[in-house]
């Protein structure tokens, strides 16, 4: 057994990936919220130069994630 599903078995009951995507259908605006609130806070404690490049970054991953995760990719896919 790896130490990822023993750990998830008991905190939880099931795979930590699954319990994170019901919150984030259930209620993006939280996770959004919550994001912001952490990119204030470094840029209170870091600097704001730095928050803002990590801003940019997290925002790269954001619009990555929208565009080359979520469904099957087929060669020459139009729309329907």
């Amino acid at each position: 057994m790896n130490i990822y599903k023993w750990l998830w078995s008991k905190i939880g009951g099931r795979p930590w990936t699954y319990i994170i995507r019901d919150i984030w259908n259930e209620a993006e605006w939280l996770i959004q919220l919550i994001w912001f609130g952490i990119g204030v806070s470094c840029g209170v404690y870091f600097g704001w130069k730095l928050a803002l490049i990590a801003w940019g970054i997290y925002t790269f991953g954001y619009i990555s994630g929208h565009l080359f995760w979520g469904t099957k990719w087929i060669k020459g896919q139009r729309g329907r």
